[in-house]
């Protein structure tokens, strides 16, 4: 039987979580049923599913505490032939939070961290991109697929390895805080990082608490969740309202299965609004155009926070800007949590569909 764990590891950047990866997954499998492409997708795959390769560039976080060597890690034991191609792709991309570093991390290829403090586009400004960011990494597997780029390349991403990450950062690049971030000066005030170099990132809102306006309250010994952890779990969670909150995470998973399972099956069935890219846009430009069309979102779910009693923070070999977040009142009244999770069932759906449509064309 495989493993596909949900590993119990520190892992920032973990977009949607495992259920908003798998959702995005099961719609594309839907959408490619009995297609050419799932074919060749299952030959590839090994007949694994979108909906569990989706999950496995966070389930591969795992490894980076003790490596993939060490005899207690994990293994796709069903899958032995992607299992070594996983491992092989973790130690060309090992972790390193050196920006100058020969080998880029495997981290990086989550995200990119564009200024939040005006409105731009991908291309505007230099702060927060980077070769080896998500923007550059969808198009690099994208010519993985094509023949383009050799199997046997630096980054060890063969085909399989590149629809598993491809089903995975189609996701992570529909996520606000994946695309965008707010930086901050030393005095905890919003600053343009273009401008000032010693501006320090909130790298998604990991290192910021949130409070909400309909937060209930804590119990004792539950803490705030982080921005970040909000956009992951709370806003894909209310999508299924009939769940109850307050269960153990197994009681929640069984629950929310099944209803997983009817909004996937709704989604693949009806299009969503302004899916579809221009019809003469290169496909390998698509990631560009998705992070230019996510940005105004991303600003606007800084812009609906106050951020408050903010100052520098040392993670490891790096400094961050930490803080607090709290909802502010809004000139349209709806909830952060309301706003926040229409745009994810948005996203979902648009990503489920962008998803199908990019492998089909890329496998053609």
């Amino acid at each position: 039987m495989a493993i596909f764990l949900t590993v119990g590891f520190a892992a920032p950047l973990q977009a949607y979580a495992p259920l908003g990866h798998e959702i995005i997954g099961a719609i594309a499998d839907e959408r490619l049923a009995n297609t050419p492409t799932a074919a060749k997708i299952r030959a590839l795959l090994n007949g694994m599913t979108l909906e569990k390769a989706a999950v496995i560039p966070d389930e591969i976080k795992g490894w980076d505490k003790k490596g993939v060597d060490d005899p207690k890690s994990f293994h796709y034991t069903a899958y032995r032939k992607i299992d070594m191609q996983l491992r092989d792709f973790w130690r060309a991309n090992q972790p390193t939070h050196d920006p100058n570093s020969a080998m880029p991390s495997h981290h990086w290829f989550h995200y990119t961290d564009v200024p939040v403090v005006r409105l731009e586009k991908y291309t505007e400004g230099q702060a927060g991109r980077s070769r080896w960011d998500v923007v550059h990494m969808i198009p690099y597997c994208i010519e993985v697929l094509q023949g383009r780029v050799s199997e046997q390349n630096e980054r060890k991403i063969t085909k399989p390895i590149a629809i598993i990450l491809l089903a995975h950062y189609v996701a992570d690049i529909h996520q606000p805080l994946h695309v965008g971030a707010e930086y901050f000066d030393m005095q905890g005030q919003v600053a343009d990082p273009d401008k000032d170099k010693s501006s320090l990132p909130d790298e998604g809102g990991n290192t910021f608490t949130l409070e909400l306006s309909d937060d209930l309250p804590r119990s004792r010994g539950i803490h705030k969740k982080t921005f970040h952890g909000f956009w992951d779990y709370d806003a894909v969670n209310t999508l299924f309202p009939e769940v109850p909150k307050a269960l153990r995470k197994n009681e929640l998973q069984s629950q929310i299965e099944p209803l997983k399972k009817q909004l996937v099956h709704e989604m693949a069935a009806h299009e969503p609004r302004n899916w579809q890219m221009p019809a003469n846009l290169e496909i390998r430009k698509y990631a560009e155009a998705w992070a230019d069309e996510i940005l105004p979102v991303a600003c606007e779910a800084h812009q609906r926070l106050q951020f408050t009693n903010v100052h520098p923070l040392r993670e490891e070999d790096r400094v961050l800007a930490a803080g607090e977040a709290e909802e502010k009142p809004m000139a349209d009244h709806v909830a952060y949590r309301t706003w926040a999770t229409n745009v994810v069932g948005e996203e979902l759906h648009k990503a489920g569909w962008r998803l199908a449509d990019l492998l089909e064309k890329a496998l053609r």
